[in-house]
């Protein structure tokens, strides 16, 4: 989203942020030249505000249930893209998870 509208601001947390953020999506993230756009160390959700943030997407129902046991009251700007998270996923995974992402970015982007 950062390379799409970057008059847009754009934030990331995980559930887990203890988990480093995977070598596979390092590599294909370096490879579509997006690789400035990660952090270099993952963020939790308790480390955000999300009361203030005007969308909150989620890859999947498990990650979105997540976050509202802990900000209920951000049920109603909380999105599912039911994507698989591809980090326990083998690497073959990653590209077609990661253009399923892009589609749904781009849309998003456009939409906004």
């Amino acid at each position: 989203m950062k390379k799409l509208r970057p008059d847009i601001q754009v934030d990331s947390a995980g559930i887990n942020a203890v988990i480093p953020i995977s070598e596979g999506a390092k590599k294909y993230l370096a490879k579509e030249n997006a690789d400035s756009y990660i952090k270099k160390f993952p963020e939790s959700l308790d480390s955000k505000q999300l009361n203030q943030y005007d969308l909150i997407v989620t890859m999947e129902s498990k990650h979105k249930n997540a976050v509202l046991s802990k900000y209920p009251q951000c049920g109603n700007k909380t999105v599912a893209w039911k994507i698989e998270d591809p980090y326990f996923l083998p690497s073959k995974s990653t590209e077609k998870i990661f253009n399923q992402i892009r589609q749904k970015v781009k849309e998003l982007a456009d939409s906004l």
